[in-house]
């Protein structure tokens, strides 16, 4: 019963594990889309490091990537951005995150 009861534990940290990396990398990559639609959106440093934070705290809202898209093509409407483009840069950016924590 010791085996099946260290496999198990072993399991769960490494589900653990993997979740608090996903999260790791959902922040980073929403902190690099902040930075990315605050240059579209013109903002100076200051104003951009409050919209980064703005897209960070956005995936609060519920779970998965929805609610931080929803903010971002709310944010850039009147940019001329399509919902692709929006959704081509996150997966881009989520790539970038990723290989950094990688």
């Amino acid at each position: 019963m010791s085996s099946f009861d260290d496999r198990q534990k072993s399991f769960e940290k490494k589900f653990a594990h993997d979740q608090e990396l996903q999260f790791k990398v959902s922040a980073r990559r929403n902190k690099y889309l902040g930075q990315w639609a605050s240059k579209v959106l013109g903002y100076n440093e200051e104003k951009e490091k409050e919209y980064i934070q703005s897209v960070i705290k956005a995936d609060f809202a519920e779970a998965g990537d929805e609610d931080v898209f929803r903010k971002v093509k709310e944010d850039l409407k009147n940019h001329n951005i399509s919902d692709e483009d929006i959704r081509k840069k996150m997966d881009e950016l989520n790539e970038k995150a990723k290989s950094e924590f990688i």
